[in-house]
Formats: C-alpha cells, structure tokens, sequence
C-alpha cells in the first residue's frame, strides 16, 4: 500500500522538498516503515536495495537533527563505498530545503587527511563504511556521543564481509538511548544476535518490492530445441556481463550446462543440491568475489544466495510459475546497479511467458538473437582470481590481518585486494588477475598475524 507523504507528521520543509522532488507517494518499504521511524522506534525492516529505504530511514533522522549543533547526530554504516556513496547524495538531497545540514562520508579506499577535516569542520549525519568509520573512532577523530540514529543498511551483507566486530564495537560508542534502525534482505542468525545486543523491542516490517524495467530490463528469446546452450553461450558473448546467475531445473541439467560453458571458453561453476556445504561455499566464495563471472543453479540451491553485485540473471528454461520467475530475476539490478534478465524459451513453453506478463501487468520485450555462433576466440574470465589461506576464524584471522600482510610495504596495492571471506579454518582473498603471482609470492613467503601459512591460487 502507498500513501501520501502529507499524512506524515513530517516538517513542512522536508514535506516541500520532497514535492520539489516528485516524492508524493511512498513506496511499499516506505508506507510500511515510515510511521515507525518518525515515532522513535527501533525498526528491522527487510527490503531490498532499490525499494526507496534510504527514504525510509532518511526522513525520520533528517528530521530528528538539531542542526544548530555541528555535531554527530545521526550514523549511517553501509557495506561498500558504493553504496554509502549512493546513500549520502541521496541524503544531501532530501535536506536540501533544510539549511545548515552537513553529511559527510567517510568510507576505505579515500585519502584519510581530507575526513579528519571534513570532521573538525563539525557535521550532523556521517554515512560510511564499518572499517573506516572504526579506524576514525580509534584516532580519536570522530566521536558519537550525540548521535541519536543508527542505521545498519544491508545489514546481512556486512554480516557476510566478517564486519560483526566492527558494528558491535561502533555500536557500542553510541548512546544507549538512540534510535537504532536495521534494513536486510535475510535474517541470519548473527543479524538477530546483533540485534538483541544493540536493539530495544524493534518494530519489524517486511515487504516485497516490484521489479521495475528501470532496474531490471527484461528481455525475451525464442529458440529451437536442441540450439538453448548455443544460445545461452551467444548471449554472454553479445553481453558479457561481469557477473551471471544462469538458471536450471535440475542437477544433471546443471552440470552439463556448466560444462558446455566451460568447453565454449566461459568460466562457470555449478550450485547444486549434491555439493558438499564446504564446496557450496568455495562456489559462492568464488563467484561474489568476482573470481568467476557465471553461475548455473538450480532452484532449490539459490535459495538463500543473497549476492548483490548480480550483474545479469538468465533462464536457460522459464520456470513454471511467474512467481518464481519474479524471484530468480530479482537477484540481479539491486544496491543501485543495473539489471539484465534474459529468458529463452520454446515455442511450446509460450503459456508461461503469458503468465509472466499477467502477473507482472505488462508486456514482456520479445528479442531476436543476433546469431549462434560464437565470435573467433571468445573467452569469458573474471578479473579477479581466488588465494586460499589455510588459516581461518578458529585461527583467531581476521580480513585485516590477511589485508595487512597484503599491503605492508605497499607490496600490493589495496585496490586490488577485493573481497575477503573467512571460515573456521581457511580464508579466501580476491585479488586482481594481473598481480596474482606478486599476492602469491607476498603471501606465501611473508607471515600473516606473525605466521607462516599455505596459501594456494584455486584455479
């Protein structure tokens, strides 16, 4: 349900920028979360990126601020620079009609000098990331004792990048009496542990949001038996999107899809039912650290896959019922990105992309392959490769440890260190393809946390 942001008991000046805007209605996260937020409440709200949450979670801590003090007042932490990024402009835009209203952001990544002064310089609302924002705590130069909201945006996505101690200890140099407000896709068991630390009988409101073509563009192929492989490999040819979920029906039909891609020149892994947790885990390890650009699942083993930086999802055969079409589709186009959703389908299988246009309302945009054949000496690799550690969580490792070792002595650059995951006894770190032997090298020959470990490159 939307409503009217009038029936708000918002300030007039937030109410006009928001007009100003062309914010009159709100979306489903907002109508659902809004009411609470304004009150004061503790919120888990569970909604994707792109459902309008930072309105959602702006509006009520913008309107809180006293901005005749140049101090903390609000603390938004977020996974990526991207992402806070995307979240401080749209602050800075619904306090626009609000004069003297300071954001500043404060990610990894950015020159360190250049924040301390943003920060003497005094701001009301500081969005970043858990790393930096922890580092600033510990210089001294950022404090929270005047903070009065906290949000954790996509909190489960922090959860994963190994940030739980970072939050906690953020969390810790806020007031007890704040506003603490959780948005996330799922609910892991470490998210609810957070929350009962930090959170004080929180509302909880959930909503799906639609799929809208500015998000995700939805492109339709038909095809003849026997030529769905050829036209699967020619899609990813004519796209090449850094990162794919390809969909199956079954196992056998997975692995054999997952073959064929391999023999065509594409890096691809299989999900699943028959894969052992730990070999589950390298997969979607290597495949969210942008180690491997294409994915071919099933349905039963994505459930639960919350990988947000999906760049294209595609049905190698529709599903049989639009609900879940609309599901698979909507792990790609989120925290701000661009989607691509391409579907093939046989003549025989028309019913179902008529019930996909009946459910979502609209017309699906039909397309015509621009050929089957492959150009000469196509390949697909990602940019990143995978080092293993044998070293994890039960070691006492942490991503900063493994970061460290990296970079000490500027050996490698940190731009090209991405993702770090770490499990009981191994750690993964992503690296850049183009100086995978130098993090081999630094690795293998250097120590991590005053230790010599095996570090293997998985190929």
């Amino acid at each position: 349900m939307n409503l009217d942001f009038s029936r708000f008991d918002l300030d007039p000046a937030l109410l006009a920028n928001l007009d100003s805007l062309d914010y009159r209605q709100t979306t489903p996260i907002q109508a659902a979360a809004l009411e609470h937020v304004l009150a004061g409440k503790d919120l888990i709200a569970k909604a994707k990126t792109g459902s309008g949450k930072t309105v959602a979670f702006g509006l009520g801590l913008l309107q809180g601020l006293d901005r005749e003090r140049f101090a903390v007042q609000g603390l938004v932490l977020c996974p990526t620079r991207e992402l806070a990024d995307q979240v401080a402009k749209e602050l800075r835009r619904l306090a626009r009609a609000s004069a003297n209203t300071k954001v500043i952001t404060l990610c990894g990544g950015t020159a360190f000098g250049p924040q301390v002064g943003s920060l003497e310089h005094g701001g009301h609302v500081v969005v970043g990331t858990p790393g930096r924002i922890l580092k600033h705590l510990n210089q001294r130069t950022l404090t929270l004792e005047a903070v009065r909201t906290v949000v954790l945006d996509e909190a489960d996505r922090m959860l994963d990048m190994g940030f739980y101690d970072d939050m906690a200890a953020i969390l810790s140099a806020t007031p007890e009496q704040r506003q603490t407000l959780f948005f996330s896709a799922t609910y892991p068991d470490a998210f609810r542990a957070l929350s009962r630390a930090f959170q004080r009988d929180p509302v909880e409101v959930s909503v799906e949001a639609q799929h809208s073509e500015r998000a995700i563009q939805q492109r339709f192929y038909e095809v003849e038996k026997g030529q769905r492989t050829q036209a699967l490999a020619a899609l990813l040819a004519e796209y090449r999107p850094g990162s794919t979920v390809v969909f199956c029906y079954t196992r056998q039909q997975c692995q054999e899809v997952t073959e064929a891609l391999q023999q065509r020149g594409v890096q691809a892994l299989a999900l699943h039912g028959d894969l052992e947790q730990k070999d589950r885990d390298l997969v979607l390890v290597r495949f969210s650290n942008r180690s491997v650009p294409v994915l071919v699942a099933t349905d039963v083993a994505a459930r639960g896959l919350d990988i947000k930086a999906i760049e294209a999802v595609i049905n190698y055969e529709l599903p049989r019922d639009a609900e879940s079409y609309v599901h698979r589709i909507g792990r790609t186009g989120r925290a701000g990105h661009k989607g691509l959703a391409l579907s093939l389908f046989l003549a025989s299988e028309a019913a179902r992309v008529g019930a996909i246009e009946d459910y979502q309302g609209s017309p699906v945009k039909l397309e015509r392959l621009k050929g089957l054949d492959l150009p000469e000496g196509f390949s697909l690799t990602a940019p990143m490769i995978t080092l293993a550690i044998d070293g994890g969580r039960k070691e006492k490792l942490r991503p900063g440890d493994i970061l460290g070792a990296l970079t000490a002595d500027n050996a490698v650059p940190a731009d090209k260190v991405g993702k770090i995951d770490i499990f009981d006894h191994v750690a993964y770190v992503a690296i850049d393809r183009s100086i995978r032997k130098k993090a081999l090298q630094v690795l293998s020959e250097g120590k991590i946390k005053g230790r010599r470990l095996k570090v293997r490159a998985l190929q």
